[in-house]
């Protein structure tokens, strides 16, 4: 009579294995729909359940859907989702080291950034990452930030006097526009085009891929291309569920730092000079600022990194020495 059930455990066994197997990882980003970072995210979607055979199901969540970036990181270092791409300074928020990395023209060149971030604070950032839960994926970016606004051009630090900025909610952003004299407000991403709109702030600085991607175009008079901070972004997960994945699921996750994370840079930068060419057609007029003018900001940006590093940690400053150690010796190899 009760035979039935005693089956019940090896029916359960041979039948639904797979369905009991099988993982999900859910993918937040503040990527609207049609950018590399989207289409990123769906590649590796794609490769994840491929090469896995559909044991682990990647569900990405674009446009801020869960969040804006300080809270879908938050969100994953608690396990309420397993994944997020957002960027270095949002990230800052959990893992304090990366603030280093945006602050203002550290970093000249894309060459320059790539050296850093893939063979001298690597591991660095690893340990970091996982210290606060949470595990690093790939690296890809946000790109060379400048500024737009409604106002006229950025040549000067004198151009942003007493000027509401939106800043990004970070100590390193929020201190460079005090150093610049501007006032900064921040705001955080799906907060920006109303603020743009009703006069809350007055502009703004972002790549010209994601002012576009945005819609903070169609409130952008003026886009001063200033380079002025180069902003990484990287897909990360939570760290409890990285360590249960099985080892083989473990090493596809990871293998997107070889499949991934040079084609989405070279995507990125591709679009980059397309873009600033596209705002002009879209009637914004575009300065890129002259050596001589980049230069009138290297006192204001020294200030802010000054600024920044006196209430920094024993640790960010450890890593700031390292990559000021490492520019100067790859600077002086090029030469």
């Amino acid at each position: 009579m009760h035979r039935p059930l005693a089956l019940l455990p090896a029916l359960m066994l041979a039948f639904p294995a797979a369905a009991q197997a099988q993982s999900t990882l859910k993918i937040a980003s503040v990527a609207p729909d049609g950018t590399p970072w989207a289409e990123g995210i769906t590649e590796f979607k794609t490769m994840v359940e491929g090469k896995t055979g559909g044991k682990l199901v990647v569900r990405p969540f674009l446009n801020g859907a869960l969040g804006d970036e300080n809270e879908t990181v938050q969100a994953c270092q608690r396990g309420q989702i397993q994944g997020v791409g957002a960027s270095a300074g949002a990230l800052a928020s959990i893992v304090p080291e990366l603030n280093v990395l945006e602050l203002p023209y550290l970093f000249r060149t894309w060459d320059e950034a790539d050296h850093v971030l893939d063979k001298v604070i690597l591991a660095d950032l690893d340990a970091a990452f996982q210290k606060r839960g949470l595990v690093l994926g790939f690296w890809s970016e946000n790109g060379y930030r400048s500024f737009g606004g409604s106002f006229g051009f950025v040549r000067s630090p004198a151009d942003l006097k007493g000027r509401k900025m939106r800043s990004q909610e970070s100590p390193v952003h929020i201190e460079m526009y005090r150093a610049f004299g501007a006032s900064p407000v921040p705001i955080p991403v799906t907060e920006v085009l109303t603020s743009l709109q009703t006069g809350v702030v007055d502009g703004y600085d972002n790549t010209p891929l994601y002012a576009m991607a945005a819609n903070w175009t169609e409130v952008t008079k003026y886009y001063s291309v200033s380079d002025h901070i180069y902003q990484p972004a990287a897909i990360v997960y939570n760290k409890a569920f990285f360590d249960a994945l099985p080892a083989d699921q473990k090493a596809v996750v990871l293998s997107a730092r070889d499949d991934l994370m040079l084609k989405m840079r070279r995507q990125i930068r591709a679009l980059h000079q397309v873009l600033l060419q596209t705002l002009g057609e879209m009637g914004i007029q575009v300065h890129t600022l002259s050596a001589a003018e980049r230069a009138a900001f290297e006192p204001a940006a020294k200030a802010a990194q000054q600024a920044y590093l006196a209430k920094a940690s024993a640790g960010e400053k450890a890593l700031y020495d390292k990559i000021v150690k490492a520019l100067a010796a790859y600077r002086s190899g090029k030469k």
